[in-house]
């Protein structure tokens, strides 16, 4: 726990400093484009596939001065826009999207429901005041349909349901948002190109509305309300909230630099208030479930006066950017309104005109339905995208031949810089000597055990247990073995374990390969402590690092001593690691090419599936694993590309036919897969796969001789 109590402190420090270090940064859209995933273009209006709505609206009220239709348009493949269009009669001056909270109904903002006061009822009032607007729905944060009734029903948020499907195929809901706000501006252009066009948002509408006009240089005018702010604790929000690497080069201040030289009003109003997910609970007999932790909270005032100074540097050369509201005060006032006007720009409005009584024509209209639409069309999406990204994913290893060890490792080079820095995230070297402290911690018949400790960088540290075998003659060099400990787990779990349930996991298999005379080393990886190692990810995210980057790290730094030892072979270190340890296997190797051979144990699987899953009742989508999830990982690196980036050493995997993590037929999918690259590069015997009766669980048959025979160590 000291550990991730220094990852933590490191962590915070570069979140601190990620502003300045971005003083210079130049915003650049199109990378907000790719963090957003907002990269795939937009369904034409004219699709025979998608018919658009808006042509054909349904009148649900009128009054003297406008009419109000529910209208939907395509945004991308089987998604839709869907909501309100308020027109006003005579024709309008200017078009703007008004964007709500998560939580709020257009109808809210239309004042055809109750639930809003009249000053947050932004559609309403512009439209009264002779602007079109649309107004879309926003997938809301209940938790309804988040789950699969066959399966088992979570208490994950809509937001965060839909999140862990988009993470992993290069998506971010706010990204979809946005693109639904352009294909609007694509169909008023298309109408006509001379009406100015404004986008406004509050709350999550805010966000998006932020995205929107510094992805869209069409929009004129953008009015974000309790939403902008500093995002280097967006860890404390929801897990949705948070956007891969945006803390390099994209604060809210550089997103609204993108919007220069156009007009940008920052309301300070108070933000949504939200304590957290949906509360676990039973419901049907299943306990509810997996949700991540997070909360919404207005910011202090200096903090949204902070971020919008650093934002003026931006407009100085034109543009308008204006801050108001003060204390978190109420969203949609007359002053934030009128500023938003004069961008798009329309004479003031005067006087509000007194509201006419509107009523919704579609006695007891319910809008649960049209939110199901909206959810399960871009979980869809997402499951069509997991579907097709085998494609992606060969396209994108197209310039790799696996069927040659000199092209392997000559494409490797580029692949390995792709999945450290684009996947799970680099850190810098190390800042600190490395000299290990040491302490004797085992004396058993054929081995002596020893604590090491070796420092990284500030605050961070590997640690492990080294196994030395008694018989070590002076001079001799012996290969190693890492061997990795699973979630939660301690090195000393695979060397003595303290209770029969890790003993049963790890069969004390450390302990067994030193009596066998193999240098062991088993590492403390920082997986530990529960919500502490899974908020270190919620931290990392921002910054475009990941747990991995930090494990990398140590590994790294632990191959440095070890190579170093004058009772090491260099050339002959292998890991062997389980469950998170065997997620481990796949990528520190993978990055790590003086790893000589690997063993993955209880977690090879076709991992795109296991993430992302809607059927499977193992797959991670309905556990409290929320930190599994990595950037964009189905269209570049499955188990079998990070096995391509472990070839041409020897690679093994270890599978119990009632292991819980996965099933058989979808590891040997997968494996094969690896087992043809092997086969292709002329390497059939330096690959293997056992599988054995058991469950979750080292076995040590098929491995420990993989071990012997590839490390070339005989056995006893």
């Amino acid at each position: 726990m000291q550990m991730v109590a220094g990852i933590d402190r490191y962590l915070l420090r570069a979140l601190a400093a990620s502003p300045a270090a971005r003083a210079n940064a130049t915003p650049d859209r199109e990378e907000l484009r790719r963090i957003l995933g907002a990269t795939e273009p937009r369904v034409p209006f004219d699709s025979p596939t998608l018919v658009s709505t808006l042509s054909t609206p349904a009148v649900v009220a009128r009054t003297p001065r406008l009419q109000v239709t529910a209208v939907r348009w395509p945004v991308l493949p089987g998604v839709e826009g869907d909501g309100l269009l308020l027109q006003p009669v005579g024709g309008a001056k200017a078009r703007v999207i008004v964007l709500p909270d998560a939580d709020w109904t257009p109808e809210q903002m239309a004042g055809l429901a109750a639930g809003l006061p009249e000053q947050a009822q932004l559609a309403r009032r512009l439209a009264e005041s002779g602007v079109e607007v649309l107004v879309p729905v926003l997938i809301n944060r209940q938790d309804t349909w988040s789950g699969n009734p066959a399966v088992r029903m979570t208490n994950q948020p809509h937001r965060e349901w839909l999140h862990r499907q988009l993470v992993t195929v290069g998506r971010h809901l706010l990204g979809i948002e946005a693109q639904k706000v352009m294909a609007a501006v694509d169909w008023w252009f298309r109408l006509s190109p001379r009406l100015p066009i404004g986008v406004a948002g509050y709350g999550e509408g805010g966000l998006v509305a932020l995205m929107a006009g510094a992805l869209d240089e069409r929009i004129a005018s953008v009015l974000v309300s309790g939403a902008f702010a500093p995002r280097e604790e967006v860890w404390r929000q929801p897990i949705y909230r948070s956007i891969w690497g945006q803390l390099k080069n994209l604060g809210d201040a550089e997103i609204a630099g993108l919007i220069a030289p156009r007009t940008l009003v920052v309301e300070a109003s108070r933000h949504p208030q939200v304590a957290g997910p949906p509360p676990e609970r039973t419901d049907n007999g299943l306990l509810r479930r997996g949700a991540a932790p997070g909360a919404i909270t207005t910011p202090p005032q200096a903090d949204v006066e902070r971020e919008f100074a650093r934002a003026r540097r931006f407009f100085a050369r034109g543009g308008t950017l204006t801050l108001l509201g003060q204390g978190g005060s109420e969203p949609g006032s007359r002053e934030a309104l009128e500023a938003f006007r004069v961008g798009l720009p329309l004479p003031a409005a005067g006087r509000p005109p007194v509201a006419a009584a509107m009523k919704d024509q579609r006695p007891g209209f319910d809008p649960q339905p049209r939110q199901q639409r909206q959810v399960s069309q871009i979980a869809e999406y997402a499951q069509r995208l997991v579907r097709e990204s085998d494609t992606v994913r060969a396209a994108f290893w197209k310039q790799a031949d696996l069927k040659s060890v000199a092209g392997l490792a000559q494409a490797a080079p580029f692949y390995r810089k792709q999945l450290w820095e684009e996947v799970l995230g680099k850190l810098p070297p190390p800042s600190e000597p490395l000299v290990a402290e040491t302490r004797l911690l085992y004396d058993k018949p054929k081995f002596r055990g020893y604590e090491v400790v070796l420092p990284i960088w500030t605050d961070v540290y590997a640690y492990g247990v080294l196994l030395l075998p008694k018989d070590l003659k002076p001079g001799e060099r012996r290969p190693v073995v890492v061997a990795q400990h699973g979630l939660n787990g301690r090195p000393q779990d695979t060397i003595e374990a303290p209770d029969p349930k890790q003993f049963y996991a790890y069969q004390n298999y450390a302990a067994a390969l030193a009596d066998r005379g193999f240098i062991v080393y088993a590492p403390q990886n920082p997986y530990i402590g529960d919500q502490q190692f899974r908020q270190l990810v919620r931290k990392a995210t921002p910054l475009k690092l990941s747990l991995f980057s930090f494990i990398a790290g140590q590994h790294d730094r632990l191959l440095d001593w070890l190579s170093a030892q004058p009772f090491v072979d260099p050339r002959r270190i292998a890991f062997y690691g389980l469950s998170y340890g065997g997620a481990t296997a796949m990528r520190v190797p993978s990055l790590l090419d003086r790893y000589a051979a690997v063993i993955c144990s209880g977690n090879f699987n076709e991992w795109v599936w296991k993430v992302s899953s809607l059927t499977a009742p193992f797959s991670y989508m309905f556990t409290a694993e929320y930190e599994i999830f990595e950037w964009n990982l189905a269209h570049t690196f499955n188990h079998a590309e990070m096995a391509a980036l472990i070839a041409p050493r020897p690679f093994m995997v270890e599978r119990g036919h009632d292991d819980g993590v996965g099933i058989d037929e979808w590891v040997s999918y997968e494996y094969a897969e690896v087992r043809r690259m092997y086969a292709r590069l002329g390497l059939p015997e330096k690959t293997e796969i056992e599988y054995f009766n058991g469950g979750h669980m080292i076995h040590s048959a098929g491995t420990f001789d993989f071990l012997h025979k590839h490390l070339k160590w005989p056995k006893p």
